[in-house]
């Protein structure tokens, strides 16, 4: 295993076969003062992000605070991608590769619960529903860790070896009905076309040792699909129900089948699969039963295969169930993410840089989370890695921690400098020392 080499202004010095120990512990050194440097700002801009959040696709102020430091920091910054993306672009004094480091940026419909003195008190419209919203996924803080990198890296500029893109990207959580955004419509509108990364990596802020950064090899975050199906059957009075098709009785009977197949008609022992049911809507009065029933839900999985053999079932499931009753179902099925694919190759390469990033904290292995990730869709067009920060309050067990997605959510902030140091500690490694990659074409 190699050691992980930093730099500043000796950047192309230190991969030299002649660069001693010395130097190289120096300009680590020095790289982590100017990394402890800025950490007041990036605790300001998490805290000041977190107190306005911004739905997915109307990150309008979030987007001009990013855009505003990369211009003071004399970056090419592209503005409106994918509605407001931002995508800063820090070229090197000299030739090289390029390399993509990737925040987002969007709050969710949460309403905060946390007290803190900075807490959102933000209330907004989400799918014609007025709702408070708040940064409880921690987008809060990839942001300001990637604003600090940005930062950093930026005084290192005349002696980069190549090309670092900064991607601050809209609607990680998903565009609002009827809308399209993400990494998706970010790719689509030529993120990648001028100019090309080689990798890509970004990180997620976690219940976990703080500072402590987890990551594993292949499948790190489950492939995600909501699916919709709708039962037709007949409206009749509640008294009769001979008299019509009772899509209600049906609906029953199809979650249980439903639920059966991952169960027992899936191998998943050779990967996990999940299938929930999140919203059932069906009637108007209590005697009377209704024309339809419509479920919603969503199909997590780590396998491609897996995946549709796992979607035709519910699909079959769902006629036949239906059609035994006589009625009928109507099964669609809308794709939110891929399987987060984490490179082998870059992976191994990476955990240098990511063990010195850590200090004492550490790097450990983490079990799959069937979470999702749109960052999967980059790692479908480059290598990429993904990775988790711990953020847990220091000797909390983790039984206690808000997870993410709780209006209780919140980020030890003094964990937050590891972020910096990885993606900057990435960035200066991957330019430096570019591994040998093929193609990703999972």
């Amino acid at each position: 295993m190699r050691l992980s080499l930093l730099s500043l202004s000796l950047l192309p010095f230190l991969y030299a076969p002649l660069a001693n120990a010395e130097q190289q512990s120096a300009d680590k050194h020095q790289l982590s003062e100017q990394i402890e440097q800025v950490m007041p700002k990036v605790i300001a801009w998490r805290r000041d992000i977190h107190q306005h959040p911004e739905l997915s696709n109307r990150e309008v102020r979030t987007a001009a605070k990013v855009a505003a430091h990369l211009q003071k920091l004399g970056l090419e910054v592209r503005t409106g991608i994918a509605h407001t993306g931002v995508v800063g672009i820090l070229k090197g004094g000299k030739p090289g590769p390029v390399v993509a480091l990737r925040a987002d940026m969007d709050a969710l419909p949460v309403t905060e619960q946390t007290g803190l003195p900075f807490a959102s008190t933000v209330v907004s419209e989400f799918n014609g529903q007025q709702t408070g919203v708040m940064h409880a996924c921690g987008h809060d803080a990839h942001v300001a860790i990637l604003m600090g990198a940005a930062e950093v890296l930026a005084n290192q500029q005349a002696d980069i070896s190549g090309t670092i893109m900064f991607v601050f990207q809209p609607a990680e959580e998903g565009p609002p009905a009827g809308e399209e955004g993400g990494a998706k419509m970010m790719l689509a509108e030529g993120l990648f076309a001028n100019p090309t990364p080689t990798a890509i990596f970004g990180l997620h802020v976690w219940p976990g040792n703080p500072g402590q950064l987890q990551v594993k090899t292949e499948g790190i975050m489950a492939a995600a699909d909501s699916f919709q199906i709708t039962v037709k059957g007949k409206q009749v009075h509640g008294s009769s129900p001979w008299r019509g098709i009772d899509p209600i009785n049906v609906t029953g009977q199809l979650i249980n089948a439903i639920n059966l197949i991952p169960a027992r008609q899936i191998d998943v022992t050779k990967a996990p699969a999940v299938v929930s049911f999140g919203q059932v809507h069906g009637g108007i009065r209590w005697n009377i039963i209704p024309d339809d029933v419509k479920l919603e839900g969503t199909i997590r999985t780590f396998d491609s295969e897996m995946r549709e053999d796992l979607i035709a079932r519910m699909a079959h499931t769902s006629e036949h169930i239906a059609k035994a009753s006589g009625a009928e179902a109507e099964f669609h099925v809308h794709n939110f993410a891929a399987v987060t694919w984490n490179d082998p190759a870059l992976t191994d390469w990476a955990m240098p840089s990511l063990m010195w990033a850590a200090g004492d904290e550490g790097v450990a292995s983490i079990k799959p989370i069937t979470g999702a990730e749109d960052f999967s869709f980059y790692q479908q067009q480059i290598p990429g890695v993904f990775f988790f920060l711990g953020i847990s309050p220091k000797g909390k067990p983790l039984s206690e921690v808000p997870p993410n997605h709780s209006p209780m959510f919140d980020v030890n902030e003094d964990a937050l400098v590891n972020g910096v140091r990885a993606l900057t500690g990435l960035a200066l490694d991957y330019l430096a020392n570019p591994p040998e990659l093929a193609q990703n074409k999972k």
